[in-house]
């Protein structure tokens, strides 16, 4: 038996709710109450980002049925890779490589340093994975690091490895704050193949003497994007400086920005350039607004619209730690199913809230942008910017989460 043990919770049971019908939302930029206020950038009380033109949250979606479908040019039994990496890659369901899998995968077996642009949701997780673990078959003295902006993030890729590494006696671990450490000592010190961790933890880890990365012949930079944003910078150089100055390196981006163009060329030697980035946001999001009209508060706003039916599985977002908490009380007190997740929670306590809500057995799960990367959730029926986020890009970040795997997806924004 495997040193290594996955950690699993037994899935959660499908849930319903019973909630009385009222009016709701219908047209673009549909007012409630009786008269509509524009933002004005000194308002007392102004939100952060209230400088994004409002028009860049009202778009139609593009019809699924007429979005080309994709032909990779390589089916998953087609690549060089470990027969039984083959046969739990399509135990999980992998059908065919998506685009930034089809593209990148070749050159990651190579060898090659890799820089890959691709929309949120577009399967960059396997892209690296899949090449990775054949890597550690086929030389296991190979050890891998990962490195992300947030802890979600970090569990999800573990999740994903664990199915990919099924019964091939190798191992992972994920080093993120809020968790115990010590748990975490005691795995790295089984030296598992596989770290994944954000830049904060991963530092303590190497200040303490019990994450070596001399070993550490290949690294992953995943959401680099969104690490930069975060202020990682000076952490991300430290850990790259402890591991070898040849490494094999892989760096994954939604944006590339000049400041993301340095960074390839400081962290990546010769690197193949793979773009499979469509556009700006999912193709299959309807985005529009909701001002909220003299008469009326956001959380009578909210609670309008979560009452329809068709809010079935709702992804809010505020802006603080505190007002999230707020807001997914104020929820559960006229009656919804409603949960939180932001920085203030411990990860025991946040892993429980995410479990509830992927699992169905809450409607509402209330988030700050510490959910707009690294969560993957399946049939969001609506992302809700109950705040307007600070940046178009954070916005672009939050309403990914739906729209996804060729699905329709709406999201609202809420103007004052």
């Amino acid at each position: 038996m495997s040193a290594y043990s996955k950690h699993s919770s037994r899935p959660a049971r499908r849930g319903g709710r019973n909630f009385s019908h009222s009016r709701g939302y219908s047209g673009r930029g549909r007012s409630f109450g009786h008269a509509t206020r524009r933002p004005q950038g000194g308002n007392r009380g102004a939100h952060r980002g209230q400088h994004i033109d409002v028009s860049r949250f009202i778009h139609k979606g593009t019809p699924v049925a007429e979005v080309k479908p994709f032909t990779p040019k390589n089916r998953f039994s087609d690549f060089p890779i470990d027969e039984a990496l083959k046969k739990n890659i399509t135990k999980k369901g992998y059908a065919t490589p998506t685009p930034i899998q089809d593209s990148s995968i070749p050159h990651t077996l190579e060898g090659k340093d890799v820089v890959g642009i691709a929309n949120t949701g577009t399967g960059k997780t396997g892209a690296f994975l899949i090449p990775l673990v054949h890597k550690i078959l086929q030389d296991r003295k190979e050890r891998v690091l990962i490195m992300v902006p947030t802890r979600e993030l970090a569990l999800q890729i573990e999740e994903e490895f664990w199915g990919f590494a099924d019964s091939l006696r190798i191992g992972a671990v994920s080093c993120v704050g809020g968790a115990n450490i010590n748990r975490q000592i005691s795995i790295l010190r089984r030296d598992p193949h596989m770290v994944i961790g954000t830049p904060g933890r991963l530092k303590d880890l190497i200040e303490r003497r019990v994450l070596n990365l001399s070993r550490f012949r290949t690294v992953v930079l995943d959401e680099a994007d969104r690490m930069l944003d975060m202020g990682f910078i000076n952490d991300m150089k430290t850990i790259l400086a402890h591991m070898p100055k040849e490494r094999h390196t892989l760096f994954f981006s939604a944006t590339l920005s000049r400041d993301i163009e340095t960074l390839i060329k400081d962290f990546l030697i010769d690197p193949v350039h793979i773009s499979v980035k469509t556009g700006d946001t999912a193709s299959g999001v309807d985005q529009d607004i909701i001002r909220v009209g003299a008469g009326k508060t956001k959380i009578d706003v909210l609670h309008e619209l979560l009452i329809q039916p068709e809010f079935s599985k709702v992804l809010v977002f505020g802006r603080t730690k505190h007002g999230v908490e707020k807001l997914s009380k104020n929820l559960a007190e006229r009656g919804f199913k409603a949960e939180s997740i932001h920085g203030n929670k411990n990860q025991n306590r946040r892993e429980r809230a995410l479990a509830l809500f992927k699992g169905n057995r809450v409607q509402v799960l209330v988030a700050t942008d510490v959910a707009a990367r690294g969560i993957d959730i399946d049939d969001i029926s609506h992302v809700i910017n109950f705040d307007i986020p600070t940046t178009y890009e954070d916005y672009v970040h939050r309403i990914g989460r739906t729209g996804r795997a060729g699905k329709r997806g709406k999201a609202l924004t809420f103007i004052e």
